[in-house]
């Protein structure tokens, strides 16, 4: 039985190293002025920062029945016999339950996680599951690991600029206006699937902080029983500069030298919500994989 491992560009995971992974990857729509753009294929971080930079009218979709279904067909002529397909949380959007509608066309070849995940952590899941596949586990085994481990992981996002946040009903215009007055940064949470707020700070730096502190936290008391080789911590930005990335990288990691930390940014379809310059990081439970297997 041979089985493929599908996800979305929400993972962070983009189409050149999904290829090096060998997984396969749905690119996410976004749509500019009514115009529908392809993640990785007709639009890029640089393009899309240019747009919101002038504040462009910028919001998400969702891939299509067709995408999905051309996409199953793809995989089967490729000649796979079952696919696990990893979307992005339920609690995020409507594209995972479209995809588990869609697996019903498809009995016992498409399973369709609810993973409850998005970006960093995400991409723990898809790496454990490609992991699981060459242990010869089939897609049923893998859907019911997944969605039993989905909530073993967390994931803490900051933004620079409420704007974003704001046109996406996450935050009240007169809260926006406050919290712009007054420079405060949210520090915000995924535990389950849904974003929530965390904390807040006067400045970014401040935020870095509390989020390495959340994380450590998280370590100690959510998953103080599994060592450092079982924890993944991953770190995500949209940074328009390759320099702020890094730095941002090298802050974590000096703050978990004993962790094999890794960096993917935050794709398009998550950075139209929260900005350039929003950051994240996230620790994960993960299988006892090869070390080195993130190639980030």
């Amino acid at each position: 039985m041979k089985v493929a491992i599908l996800t979305d560009t929400n993972s962070g995971i983009d189409i050149k190293n999904a290829e090096k992974m060998g997984i396969y990857i749905l690119p996410m729509p976004l749509m500019i002025e009514e115009r529908e753009y392809l993640e990785g294929v007709d639009i890029n971080h640089t393009k899309l920062f240019e747009a919101l930079a002038v504040k462009k009218d910028v919001h998400t979709s969702q891939p299509s029945p067709g995408a999905i279904m051309d996409m199953v067909e793809k995989i089967k002529g490729d000649g796979f016999d079952q696919i696990v397909y990893i979307p992005m949380s339920s609690g995020l959007s409507t594209s995972c339950a479209t995809a588990t509608a869609l697996a019903d066309d498809f009995p016992g070849e498409l399973f369709v996680v609810d993973n409850h995940r998005i970006s960093i952590t995400m991409v723990d899941a898809v790496l454990d599951a490609k992991y699981l596949a060459e242990q010869g586990e089939n897609g049923q085994q893998i859907k019911e690991y997944l969605e039993k481990t989905a909530y073993d992981s967390s994931i803490y996002i900051s933004v620079d600029n409420l704007y974003y946040l704001k046109k996406g009903g996450r935050v009240t215009p007169a809260g926006a206006a406050i919290a712009a007055i007054m420079n405060i940064k949210p520090v915000l949470t995924i535990q389950g699937g849904k974003l929530d707020a965390f904390s807040k700070a006067r400045s970014m730096k401040l935020c870095r902080k509390r989020m390495i502190e959340a994380i450590k936290s998280d370590r100690e008391k959510r998953f103080g029983e599994y060592s450092a080789e079982r924890l993944s911590i991953g770190v995500a930005g949209a940074f328009d500069k390759e320099e702020d990335a890094r730095e941002w990288y090298e802050c974590v990691r000096e703050a978990f030298p004993e962790h094999d930390v890794f960096y993917a940014p935050l794709s398009c379809s998550v950075a139209c919500h929260v900005g350039m310059n929003a950051i994240g990081m996230g620790i994960t439970v993960k299988l006892p994989r090869p070390a080195g297997d993130n190639i980030f």
